[in-house]
């Protein structure tokens, strides 16, 4: 992290928030004793509210005032109230920030919360809080490197702070561990953690995407990648995107995934029933005037399995007045899980509901942990149904999804913003697997010459197996001698 920082001279203001035992100060400082970071001047301030930690801190940074020009102080206040008033009277002085800050979420009507929102900052989680004030207690040209989860990137809840970070700096860098279980096996971490460079108030350029599965860095990759491949241009939510190869993705490439779920009349929600809220009316297994209850665990390669005797899991939800309002006529819909277990092969797992698997149950429950694919909370076509699903469980996709997705979760809203081939190619592909018995998790099978638009789908989505020549790569048409759809 210190060595991303670029050269500097003059008087150096080095914040750490949430210093712990003073690593990354340090780290920050043995580039300085290298003369790798020259300056006439060092002042530290290190924040950290454990108390226990201050001694371990202060014999991790005493020895450096011998070989440099340091003072430092350790404050064990609160670091967001202090930033707070420090922005308020206008003590923007910080010329460097290295930061591994807190990650825990803040309630909409937490202390934390209100102080944030007197020098206009909104976000959900500590960690985005102590980015956003390290950014506002600097002046032009300030540098701040953090180590911080992925999940900023996209999602509605981060986009003020997206909008936050993308107004007041550039992003220079971002290096992103791959693995969610090597790089800090002792956190138990659940996502994919980046370390980003910003500089307050800087000129966007190219972005530096560095990569290594874990902290050894034993297989660095560096790419530079213009910033509209980063931010895509007239991207209303302005996901922040890390692609991991310099090539432009299948997805990218293909002309066929342009269009949108308006475009194709569909609508995406989450499921409505949310169990805990509703244990009166949730029944273990079917009987009198109860409806199908469906969760994720229903689900399994690509079709709807119901009712699951040893489930743990209600199998059923009474059908009321009362629980009318959360309910779905039954027919076919495309369903996406809402969470993947940790290193699973993909991010995003479609399957099919047909309604066939419920004989003549009038309605459906969906469960809160389901994405919904329907048409005004109707069922759709079954062949678009079917088509949409294999279109999702694509590689292709599931790359271009975890470019600006690094947590578990797949939202609504993620699916929403996403681009899709037209309804008529997605019908005709659902058309194919149907007549060959397929089920949504197989695409590779489709005849090459089933159908025009199919073959189009199949050129722009395929994903490379090998190169045949030294010349040849994907350029999104290539034949299927060469290629072959991974699922």
């Amino acid at each position: 992290m210190a060595k991303l920082f670029p050269a500097g001279s003059g008087s150096c203001r080095l914040l750490d928030a949430g210093a712990g035992i003073g690593s990354l100060s340090s780290a920050f400082l043995e580039r300085c004793a290298s003369a790798e970071l020259s300056f006439s001047e060092i002042k530290l301030s290190a924040f950290e509210l454990d108390e226990n930690l201050h001694a371990a801190l202060d014999s991790s940074l005493h020895g450096y005032p011998i070989k440099l020009p340091l003072s430092y102080e350790i404050t064990g206040g609160d670091f967001i109230e202090s930033a707070v008033n420090r922005i308020q009277f206008g003590q923007n002085d910080f010329t460097h920030a290295i930061l591994n800050p807190p990650y825990k979420k803040i309630s909409s009507n937490s202390r934390y919360r209100l102080l944030l929102r007197q020098v206009g900052i909104e976000t959900v989680n500590l960690y985005t809080a102590f980015v956003a004030l390290s950014l506002l207690l600097m002046p032009p040209g300030g540098q701040i490197v953090a180590i911080i989860p992925r999940s900023f990137c996209n999602g509605p809840y981060y986009r003020p702070f997206r909008d936050l970070v993308l107004k007041h700096s550039a992003i220079h860098h971002i290096h992103l561990f791959e693995s969610r279980s090597k790089a800090f096996k002792d956190d138990n971490v659940l996502q994919e953690n980046i370390i980003v460079r910003l500089e307050r108030g800087g000129k966007q350029g190219p972005v530096v995407i560095s990569t290594s599965t874990d902290d050894t860095f034993a297989d660095l990759a560096i790419h530079e990648h213009s910033f509209d491949r980063i931010v895509f241009p007239g991207d209303s939510e302005r996901f922040i995107h890390v692609p991991t190869s310099p090539e432009n993705s299948a997805f990218e490439l293909s002309p066929t995934a342009c269009h949108s779920l308006v475009d194709l009349g569909i609508n995406v929600s989450t499921g409505p029933v949310v169990d805990f809220r509703m244990k009166p009316y949730l029944q273990g297994m079917p009987g009198k005037d109860t409806v199908p209850l469906l969760y994720p665990g229903h689900f399994s390669a690509g079709e709807v399995t119901w009712p699951l005797p040893n489930s743990k899991k209600p199998n059923a939800i009474l059908h009321t007045i009362d629980t009318e309002k959360w309910l779905y006529p039954n027919g076919y819909y495309c369903v996406v899980r809402r969470f993947s277990s940790k290193e699973e092969k993909r991010r995003i797992v479609a399957s099919v509901v047909n309604p066939a698997a419920f004989a003549d149950a009038p309605m459906l429950g969906f469960e809160n942990h389901l994405n919904v694919f329907h048409e005004n909370k109707q069922g759709l076509p079954e062949a678009l149904a079917r088509g949409l699903a294999m279109f999702l469980n694509t590689m292709a996709v599931d790359e271009y999804f975890r470019r600006f997705s690094g947590h578990t979760q797949v939202n609504a809203t993620d699916l929403r913003l996403m681009k899709y081939p037209s309804r008529d190619v997605l019908i005709k592909l659902g058309q194919s697997a149907m007549r060959q018995g397929l089920r949504a998790e197989y695409a590779q099978n489709i005849p090459p010459k089933d159908d025009a638009s199919v073959r189009q789908y199949r050129d722009c989505m395929l994903q490379p197996r090998q190169a045949r020549s030294p010349g040849e790569h994907f350029q999104g048409g290539l034949s299927d001698r060469a290629y072959s759809m991974n699922i």
